[in-house]
């Protein structure tokens, strides 16, 4: 009872004048921020980070968490739209929301999209209310072994992305994981993979770099050769019964991936340093890998737009759990978030729940204010993003190109960067068109920076004994669940072939 009441204090003090104001532009100004290529979350946050002070601390913090509610939702918007990722969180969405665009269903893209999104913050904010002490102390009980044991286990299900070529499906990965290791090694710090000596490599393959070109120019080149120039402009209608069938259907595909997306997001999201990227493309892959017809993931299936979309909100939720309780930021963004506070004269750990409670519960009640407000501004501005659609390819696809450099560019604001996604671009489209998968790839490189360093942590802690991975009461089991899932390929091609001798031999 005493959580309900200091809830509906935090939610009364969020619907204050200000407040709801602020709340209205913050998520209104993220969803464009979201929207636009190499922006992001981050960006945005920072940008507005000093005009916060013009307004009481709990004003403030409600404002700038109002923007990262928004920027999860817009990050799906130039996805689905253009095929390129508004931020890296979105990544995932691309995979299947642009083909669904492609085919006139853009309505049913975006519905979709934001449903899921209100549904995954709101389960994670129902989680988050109920539970932050807990989950505080499981996310901190997380060490090197059990974050390396999660990697594992989502590089398993990577098995899913790729169709029945696991060949092409491992090529894929280790190339991702290839592009991952460029640059400095973080524990011996000696430079690593710097191609032809050019220095520009020493900074690394940034991730939003690499999937602007993989998925904004690679896909405007592919769309261009499959082509031959003849498209003009992508089908897209738009009414009021429309959002309302398309609603209904877009939950219908995909509410299974939604609840998959809201709680694998959320649990992700708790980590220390993991974010929503990993969250969202996990999410993604274990959709499809239990899906029931996994070949139509991919070409434009609702539940592969619903599970990234779900997971990316809970997990921008979930990242605020660590900051608060524990004054460790779960993303790059609470960390933004957590120099605010501590400018504003506010410590977060343990005793902010007691020491400052008309601040954190302000805050979480403005969790549920500002995901109410992100779905009904996403939705009205619906319209337009179809609008967009209309436009002939033409059009199209030099704003594609344009929108790809100027977020390529401002992702790092290092012109070795805009080459480099370029070159992905062309990279991407010879590989489509030897028909290998490219989402294992771009999923290896968000998580091989987090696996490669977890994993000589860990061998360092054991003194190099991989035991370390089985042994402990969390990595233990998440361990074993992920070899299962990268032996069941090898279990299913002797099945078939088994079952292919017994049929040659009847015959």
């Amino acid at each position: 009872m005493e959580i309900l009441a200091n809830l509906s204090d935090g939610i009364w003090l969020s619907l204050q004048p200000i407040n709801l104001i602020l709340i209205l532009i913050g998520v209104t100004l993220g969803l464009f921020i979201g929207a636009m290529p190499g922006l992001g979350s981050v960006n945005g946050v920072a940008i507005l980070l000093p005009i916060t002070f013009l307004v009481p601390p709990s004003s403030a913090i409600i404002f700038l968490a109002a923007i990262y509610y928004g920027a999860m939702y817009g990050g799906a918007i130039s996805s689905i739209t253009l095929g390129i990722p508004g931020a890296s969180t979105a990544v995932a969405t691309t995979f299947d929301g642009r083909p669904l665009a492609l085919k006139g269903r853009a309505s049913l893209a975006l519905v979709t999209a934001a449903l899921a999104s209100f549904i995954g913050g709101s389960i994670s904010v129902v989680l988050f209310t109920g539970f932050a002490p807990l989950l505080a102390s499981v996310a901190l009980s997380f060490g090197p072994p059990e974050i390396f044991a999660l990697m594992l286990l989502a590089f398993a299900t990577f098995v899913g992305l790729g169709g029945d070529d696991i060949p092409k499906t491992v090529f894929s990965i280790c190339l991702g994981l290839v592009f991952a290791a460029v640059g400095f090694d973080e524990i011996s710090g000696e430079p690593r993979l710097v191609f032809f000596g050019i220095t520009g490599f020493l900074h690394g393959i940034n991730f939003l770099v690499l999937a602007i070109g993989v998925y904004g120019i690679g896909e405007m080149l592919w769309t261009i050769e499959t082509t031959r120039g003849k498209i003009t402009s992508t089908e897209a209608k738009m009414s009021f019964k429309g959002i309302i069938a398309d609603s209904k259907e877009g939950m219908k595909r995909g509410w299974r991936q939604t609840l998959i997306g809201s709680g694998i997001g959320f649990f992700v999201g708790i980590l220390p340093a993991a974010g929503a990227t990993p969250g969202s493309l996990m999410s993604y892959s274990v959709a499809k890998m239990t899906a029931k017809n996994p070949k139509e993931y991919g070409q434009g299936h609702p539940g592969g737009i619903a599970a990234p979309e779900a997971a990316n909100n809970a997990a921008s939720t979930g990242s605020m759990l660590p900051m608060l309780t524990l004054g460790i930021p779960g993303s790059p963004t609470t960390a933004i978030l957590l120099g605010g506070m501590v400018i504003w004269g506010l410590t977060p750990g343990p005793r902010m729940f007691t020491d400052q409670p008309e601040f954190v519960w302000g805050l979480i009640g403005s969790f549920y204010v500002s995901n109410v407000f992100a779905l009904v501004v996403n939705l009205a501005f619906i319209p337009l993003f179809i609008w967009m659609l209309r436009m002939p390819f033409t059009v199209l696809a030099p704003l594609i190109f344009v929108l790809s450099v100027v977020g390529g560019y401002a992702a790092t604001r290092d012109m070795h960067d805009v080459w480099l996604m370029l070159v992905f671009g062309l990279g991407a489209m010879a590989l489509r068109k030897l028909d290998y998968p490219l989402a294992p790839a771009v999923l290896a490189i968000v998580l091989g920076p987090i696996a490669e360093p977890t994993l000589r942590q860990s061998l360092l802690l054991s003194s190099g004994d991989p035991a370390i991975f089985l042994n402990r009461p969390i990595a233990g089991p998440i361990t074993l669940v992920a070899i299962v899932l990268i032996l069941m390929p090898l279990v299913k091609f002797l099945r078939d072939k088994l079952r292919g001798n017994r049929a040659g031999t009847a015959t």
